[in-house]
């Protein structure tokens, strides 16, 4: 079977990001055929050069398209337009696929994804990996009225247009099937993690991170991400600070870069404890956030993304790393039913402070949360389980007529 991948950014575990498609098609090339359209955004970013680019058995074409974090609202648009050309056309010169996976976001990729389909009428799966355009409509960047209601209305024409559909939560899987989607036509399929690369985040590994960066005898707090918009660091740095003149003895990591990389350079210079960590290629992450007591994953607090799967949630709790969420939705209900993390409330540095406050001085509740976390991400978040699944999904839409 060959396989067409329609996906805007692709990265391998040499770069500073999650590389939840290479897991994945280095699966998928094992038995089939695959031909991913991308773009080199990541490849001039890789930071070692532990694994190849591309996983073995998979043919790649890349556009020469740039696009950083820290882009304002039209560059972003115009990078989205310019993939989205580009795909259009070099899909209708491959190989006739049997069947495509667009990934979004950006809404644009799954939009030439499906017009490939329609062109070459063959079936399509569409992967959504955040909530487009609502995300970008509640973040202001699409203040036109007219503009908001052809962005939804042409996001429900694609998910009618699919022939399945990935959420990768299950409150993204409820607010698909809300606008209509019948639910046979859905399967979550959580963003998870590589638990091989959390293997290697060993019990030396940590020790000689922690002596490296001369944290010995202090209690650690990992932000690792991206430093954007929607991340609430703000609401971050404040609560580091309230927590840093009550308890020395505690450091901030922020291991990243985006947008507010300016802010957080500000407060570490003026704040001891907090600390900027330069970007880590994925496969080193897993020992930070073993060698953190805890992580935070914090979000604005608006609806849309409490849908959201971010892959810092799942990192964490495969090393045994309990988590500090801020989202109201389906992460809160799984933290609080595992006993894995902890929640508070976005926007309120205070509350997020004596939180910190209160589970740091209970080391016995920070190993249980944390053990409780680990079996978690074993059981349901292993990427292994999670592509074996969305092959199935691949295979069968191919056949079915």
């Amino acid at each position: 079977m060959h396989i067409a991948v329609f996906s805007q950014y692709h990265t391998n575990p040499d770069c500073p990001a999650t590389s939840r498609h290479y897991s994945l098609l280095a699966q998928m090339a094992r038995r089939h055929r695959v031909t991913l359209l991308t773009t080199r955004t990541w490849e001039p970013q890789r930071l070692t050069q532990a694994f190849p680019w591309l996983p073995e058995g998979v043919e790649m074409r890349a556009a020469a398209v740039p696009y950083e974090n820290k882009m304002g609202v039209a560059r972003r648009a115009l990078a989205f337009g310019q993939y989205a050309a580009y795909a259009l056309r070099e899909g209708l010169r491959i190989e006739k696929p049997d069947v495509i996976w667009g990934i979004s976001t950006p809404l644009t990729a799954a939009w030439a994804a499906a017009q490939v389909a329609r062109l070459r009428r063959v079936p399509w799966v569409f992967e959504v990996q955040d909530l487009w355009p609502a995300f970008p409509v509640a973040m202001g960047a699409v203040p036109n009225k007219l503009a908001q209601r052809r962005l939804y209305a042409l996001e429900k024409n694609l998910y009618q247009s699919a022939r399945h559909i990935l959420p990768l939560s299950p409150d993204m899987t409820a607010y698909v099937q809300g606008l209509g989607i019948p639910p046979e036509k859905l399967t979550t399929s959580l963003n998870g993690t590589d638990l091989d690369l959390a293997a290697a985040a060993t019990d030396a590994a940590v020790a000689a991170l922690r002596q490296q960066q001369g944290l010995a005898g202090r209690q650690v707090i990992l932000y690792a991400g991206t430093f954007g918009r929607a991340n609430d660091m703000p609401t971050l740095v404040a609560a580091a600070e309230l927590l840093a003149a009550r308890h020395p003895a505690v450091t901030w990591l922020f291991m990243g870069h985006g947008y507010d990389e300016p802010l957080l350079q500000a407060a570490a210079a003026r704040c001891p404890a907090i600390r900027l960590v330069p970007p880590q290629p994925r496969h080193a992450v897993f020992a930070w956030f073993r060698l953190a007591d805890v992580a935070v994953v914090s979000f604005l607090g608006l609806p849309v993304l409490d849908a959201n799967s971010p892959a810092k949630l799942y990192d964490s709790l495969a090393v045994g790393t309990p988590v500090i969420v801020t989202n109201q939705g389906w992460t809160k209900e799984l933290v609080e039913r595992h006993r894995c993390g902890w929640v508070t409330p976005a926007g309120e540095p205070k509350a997020l402070a004596e939180l910190l406050a209160n589970v740091l001085s209970n080391p016995e509740q920070l190993r249980a949360a944390g053990a409780a976390g680990q079996q978690v991400a074993r059981t349901q978040f292993d990427r292994q389980q999670i592509g074996a699944t969305i092959l199935q999904v691949l295979e069968q839409a191919a056949q079915k007529p």
